[in-house]
């Protein structure tokens, strides 16, 4: 296991588009793995997903040509350890807020004696139970960590996270870091958005790949034009959302029953 293809493309001279697996079904993940997007990031953070859910998308999109990131609830190891273990290659990590919570994060991802991952390959997946030559030499290299820095006192250590050493690439997360600056519900706000685009070239300027969730197209345009080379633009739940509604209204079905919610 050498190389990865995720961090190659986050190399080239376009940026990469992708959306949210937020459904935590695999059906869902296979169909949106063969839209043509660059890229899927199968979440934990907001969604009903568990280690054996979030396996079941991992082999659902295995065969398709696209890239998967995995976005645990949080930072902690021994979930970082069991994503590993299944196969997951690229994470991408919400709430990161120092350049010491960068490093702890990376330190979960490696083996000792870089890091504090427990050994137990012969039980994983990632390793094809043993199967795949040096799995333990190489795993290091097979691997992208993605921070998300999300808040106002994440942008103020911001070159900080995005110089640690085993950190691949920064993503902006602009609704958390909306609310963060008093702009709950409004991630478009201009403030917001100039914040977003400082963000961006601070992120390029430490040589690092910069990236951000815009479904706004308009937007996302303009993250684009500010540096960012991986931008999530939709998610498998908002379009099923939306076009449901979309036909409810088509047919005078009336408003979405947000009565009947609980």
């Amino acid at each position: 296991m050498t190389g990865n293809r995720w961090a190659e493309l986050l190399r080239e001279d376009r940026a990469q588009y992708g959306m949210w697996i937020a459904s935590g079904n695999a059906y869902s993940a296979e169909i949106c793995a063969g839209s043509g997007l660059d890229w899927l990031i199968v979440d934990q953070e907001h969604v009903p997903n568990d280690i054996r859910s979030t396996l079941a998308q991992l082999q659902a999109v295995a065969s398709y040509p696209i890239e998967v990131l995995v976005r645990p609830a949080s930072a902690d190891p021994v979930a970082i350890k069991q994503l590993l273990d299944i196969g997951v290659t690229n994470l991408i990590v919400p709430m990161i807020e120092s350049a010491d919570a960068a490093r702890s994060l990376v330190a979960a991802t490696r083996y000792p004696p870089e890091g504090i991952r427990g050994v137990g390959s012969a039980l994983a997946r990632a390793s094809r139970w043993n199967r795949s030559c040096d799995y333990l030499n190489t795993a290091d290299e097979g691997l992208t960590v993605t921070v998300q820095v999300e808040s106002v006192e994440g942008l103020e250590a911001l070159p900080d996270i995005a110089s640690v050493d085993g950190v691949d690439a920064v993503f902006i997360g602009p609704a958390d870091l909306a609310a963060s600056m008093g702009y709950l519900g409004r991630p478009d706000a201009p403030a917001v958005v100039e914040t977003i685009e400082k963000a961006l070239h601070t992120i390029t300027e430490c040589g690092k790949p910069a990236g951000v969730n815009a479904f706004d197209e308009s937007l996302a345009r303009r993250y684009e034009d500010a540096g960012a080379r991986f931008i999530l633009v939709g998610a498998d739940v908002t379009l099923l959302a939306r076009g449901s509604e979309a036909l409810a209204a088509r047919y005078g079905c009336g408003t979405p029953k947000n009565e009947q919610l609980a």
